[in-house]
């Protein structure tokens, strides 16, 4: 680079180093960091709900399911399990595979593959 630049000092930031951004008070409509409210919510993460399936009425199987998946993120702190890791918790809740394949659900007649 040579040592003439067509751009002035003052708009051509060469060191990031400095905290100076993170020094500046920008007013903000409500402060969520501090106060009350914040720790009386400690600990207590929001939920995910899918918005499609929250109106859904489930069975006793697929509530036990999602009991048994909640319970394996919580535990092993993994919010977003591998397959390998559903299919553990399948295993450990008691399926187990005793038929044979069968056309996957609405998918017409495209067959699960071979195993």
């Amino acid at each position: 680079m040579s040592q003439h630049s067509n751009f002035s000092a003052d708009l051509c930031v060469t060191d990031r180093r400095g905290n100076e951004r993170r020094k500046r008070a920008i007013p903000v409509a409500v402060e969520r960091r501090t106060g009350k409210e914040r720790r009386d919510l400690k600990g207590e993460r929001r939920r995910q709900i899918d918005p499609t399936t929250c109106e859904r009425d489930y069975n006793n199987e697929e509530i036990e399911f999602m009991k048994a998946m909640d319970q394996y993120k919580r535990d092993n702190r993994r919010p977003f399990p591998t397959w390998s890791e559903v299919l553990e918790v399948l295993r450990a809740i008691g399926y187990r595979k005793v038929a044979e394949a069968t056309l996957m659900p609405g998918l017409g007649n495209a067959m699960p593959p071979a195993v």
